[in-house]
């Protein structure tokens, strides 16, 4: 008892659950729970194993790994709450993942993904154990870019009874012969099988058609969720293409007349739909949107080139349903498409409209009519200034829109005027922020940042490279030159280190506000150093982080964030030419659970720092050590023989080979 009382996981689990205790339990409780302060855990919907399930509930995945380690009952829990959560385990096809299919069949797990599978007898071994010990309890099954055989695949579906959904994207083996369920006995036992499956993914198949997808999609007969995302879709072609006749056969391909059909007799239970990549012309669009029954809540529609604003318009007045539309990189859209969608989709929780260069200030007005929107994506937008989007959400009566996400990246036309009028009408709820790209911001819209919203967890600044180093600390920017005759960063250096005041306070919000902060990306702001990155960079919570492309960041700034960011799972340091051996023996230590760890282009790392971070990195997954000349082939290959679970090193040019080519 008393090691459990001095568990630091104890202390660190009652913190998390004080800082993020929600209104109400969960619904996976077998009832609803008092208020913490009243629970009974003599209750018998409260037994101690079931609460400890609860709170590790609330730690990131690589916390409750960590966790699960003090001790069995913990371990137990913690497999409870991966369970609950329907955690998706990815399963590399080989004999040595034989034995973890077989614990994790013990564990009843329900998602999985299988890579590299192919028609080796090793994959077919994989799956007969995947069938016997995790068929009954799966819900989830990927086999996304596999080349299983058709009977591998049959034999895996039949033993999986309670599948919800299938992943086939890029599965073209199973295809490629238009054999598919041509056996109606074979078809009828898959259709026993498949009779509760809710979603179906098949994208980037190039060789689906007509015959294939109505004999699988016929053995679903609940289907609620479709895919086609970039498959190769046939249309009618001439003056009345989109106008599909019910004659038109298109035996060898997937044509539009026949995903016309299925959606026609599927009309009452059909809700998301992707139909991303497949050049859906205009004409098609609104013959999809006037199916009688049809009430779609999702549909994707990314890279649909030819769609034209009438088009779009016509859907919204048809489906005025849609809580999810992607309208992405549709380049011919324009103002008329936006308004639209405002105007008829009232309901619309997530918008994505990256990509949209003829897109204006204009066709923002309405987004303010848009009262139940989540996450707005508008990416790449060139001619938004921002400007009538803060003017609209500004001008709504109450509370502004329930957004938790919202992307302006590469706005090149974004301005600090418009980020300060945005950021206060942008309400408490939002949680992701990323304004990449926008080259024109500077420490001024840091500062609003850091003022309204908080409770950010995502704030990507990337390629901004007007922040300096005074606005993520929050003071005030010098003159040119300062009363003393001082330079701006040397006064800036005694306020950071306190040799002016023994106690300096910010006369400004500063970065440290963010206490919420999962990940920050601050890659190319070339004008920050040490100075502040020093200072501010101390969250406990982060998890990723991006330093690339900073001349000014030393060792000194490396071993500060590493004891201020103790957290992190991913970390980008690539083209920081200051960082030496000595930064990362200092630093590497405060990092157990880094996982993915970019320094290509370090110019001036040896392999004493891979002998470091193999030693003190134990859960690294992926390692770039690219274009570092001070690092060879040989030393890259010692790392891997003594950290064999990196399943991924980037050692391109590694040594100061030669980039050129030579015939």
């Amino acid at each position: 008892m008393r090691w459990r009382s001095r568990c630091p996981w104890r202390r660190c689990l009652l913190r998390h659950v004080s800082e993020h205790r929600p209104s109400a339990y969960p619904p996976t409780l077998e009832m609803a729970a008092p208020p913490p302060q009243v629970c009974k855990v003599s209750s018998p919907s409260y037994r101690p194993g079931r609460m400890l399930t609860y709170i590790l509930s609330f730690l990131p995945l690589s916390d409750q790994k960590e966790a699960s380690l003090v001790s069995r009952a913990w371990y137990c829990a913690f497999q409870n709450a991966l369970r609950e959560t329907n955690v998706q385990y990815n399963i590399p096809v080989s004999s040595a993942s034989i034995p973890a299919i077989q614990r994790l069949g013990l564990r009843g797990v329900s998602c999985i993904s299988l890579t590299n599978l192919d028609s080796s007898p090793t994959s077919h071994q994989v799956l007969q154990s995947v069938a016997s010990h995790l068929g009954p309890h799966l819900h989830s099954l990927c086999l996304g870019g596999g080349s299983p055989t058709e009977a591998s695949f049959v034999t895996l579906v039949l033993s999986c009874p309670a599948l919800r959904i299938l992943d086939l994207s890029g599965c073209n083996s199973l295809f490629t012969s238009g054999t598919l369920l041509a056996q109606p006995e074979t078809a009828q036992q898959v259709h026993r099988a498949l009779s509760g499956l809710r979603e179906l993914k098949l994208a980037g198949l190039r060789y689906l058609a007509d015959p294939s997808f109505n004999r699988l999609s016929s053995c679903a007969p609940s289907l609620e969720r479709l895919s086609l995302a970039y498959c190769h879709l046939a249309f009618e072609s001439g003056p009345t293409r989109g106008s599909i006749s019910p004659q038109d056969s298109f035996p060898s391909q997937l044509s539009f007349c026949n995903l016309l059909r299925f959606v026609k007799e599927r009309a009452r239970r059909l809700q998301s739909l992707d139909l991303s990549g497949t050049g859906l012309p205009p004409e098609a669009l609104q013959a999809l949107g006037q199916v009688t029954g049809l009430q779609l809540q999702e549909l994707s529609l990314h890279s649909c080139r030819e769609l034209s604003t009438e088009a779009v318009a016509s859907l919204c007045r048809q489906q005025p349903g849609l809580t999810s539309l992607d309208l992405s990189g549709c380049s011919e859209l324009s103002d008329g498409a936006l308004l639209a969608v405002c105007r008829g989709l009232q309901h619309l929780q997530h918008l994505n409209l990256r990509k949209l260069q003829r897109l204006t200030d204009m066709g923002c007005i309405a987004l303010g009519g848009l009262r139940e929107l989540q996450s707005l994506n508008m990416a790449e937008c060139c001619l938004v200034s921002g400007q009538e989007l803060a003017q609209a959400l500004g001008l709504i009566p109450g509370a502004p829109p329930p957004l938790v996400s919202l992307s302006l990246a590469y706005c090149s036309s974004l301005k600090d005027a418009s980020v300060l009028a945005l950021v206060p009408a942008l309400g408490p709820s939002l949680r992701v922020l990323d304004l990449s790209s926008c080259v024109a911001l500077t420490n001024r819209t840091v500062q609003a940042i850091c003022t309204y919203l908080t409770h950010l967890s995502v704030l990507r600044l990337a390629w901004c490279k007007e922040l300096r180093d005074w606005g993520l600390l929050g003071l005030e920017e010098p003159r040119k030159e300062s009363a003393q005759g001082l330079q701006p960063h040397q006064e800036l250096e005694r306020h950071a280190s306190g040799t002016e005041d023994p106690s300096p306070q910010p006369k400004g919000p500063s970065l440290l506000m963010l206490r919420d902060l999962q990940e920050l990306d601050l890659t190319a702001c070339s004008k920050l150093t040490d100075a502040s990155l020093a200072k501010v960079l101390q969250f406990t919570q982060l998890r990723k982080l991006s330093l690339s492309l900073l001349p000014a960041f030393t060792d000194k700034g490396l071993v500060a964030v590493a004891r201020g960011c103790s957290s992190l799972e991913r970390l980008a340091l690539s083209h920081c030419n200051l960082l030496s051996d000595e930064g990362w023996a200092q630093a590497a230590g405060s990092w157990p659970r880094l996982q993915h760890l970019n320094l290509s282009s370090c110019s001036q790392l040896t392999e004493q720092t891979l002998d470091t971070i193999g030693q003190a990195c134990k859960q690294l997954r992926e390692l770039d050590v690219a274009m570092c000349p001070g690092i060879s082939i040989a030393a890259v290959r010692r790392f891997q023989a003594q950290l064999p679970q990196v399943t991924c090193v980037q050692s391109r040019f590694v040594g100061g080979a030669d980039l050129t080519l030579t015939l």
